[in-house]
């Protein structure tokens, strides 16, 4: 068992590496613009803008793994509620197992679900991508 649990904590640190630096990219609208020079030159673009921003010292302010760890405690916490409340009608020991599987439980689906959920950056951030894209000919509409 001891083996199963170390493999699934490598796995949760290895999600959270691999996403740690990942941040809000900005959903292009098809125009003109992007038909003519297409997506490679857009994306290419959009680098463009989120470098010239960055330069002036805003940043984007979110990203995955403070979301994964948002929601990781979340899910811990309530999970440990839900089982303890559940595993009353066990007594003691079935309040304590309850409350053990359920912020187990509540961890890996937190974890999870904060990993995936949509990312929004600053606002005053999006606002300079989107201005800066905009005098290049792209519009946008919405992040991801």
């Amino acid at each position: 068992m001891a083996d199963r649990s170390s493999l699934c904590l490598i796995g949760i640190i290895l999600l959270l590496t691999v996403t740690a630096c990942a941040g809000p990219q900005p959903i292009l609208r098809s125009n003109k613009q992007l038909h003519f020079y297409g997506k490679q030159l857009a994306q290419q673009e959009i680098e463009s803008c989120r470098r010239q921003v960055e330069k002036t010292g805003l940043r984007h302010g979110t990203n995955q793994s403070a979301n994964a760890a948002t929601g990781a405690v979340l899910g811990l916490t309530l999970g440990g509620a839900v089982g303890a409340s559940a595993g009353v009608v066990g007594g003691l020991s079935g309040v304590a197992i309850g409350a053990a599987a359920g912020s187990g439980l509540g961890l890996v689906a937190g974890l999870l679900g904060g990993t995936f959920m949509p990312l929004q950056p600053e606002p005053p951030y999006a606002d300079a991508v989107t201005s800066c894209l905009k005098e290049k000919g792209y519009e946008v509409r919405g992040w991801e």
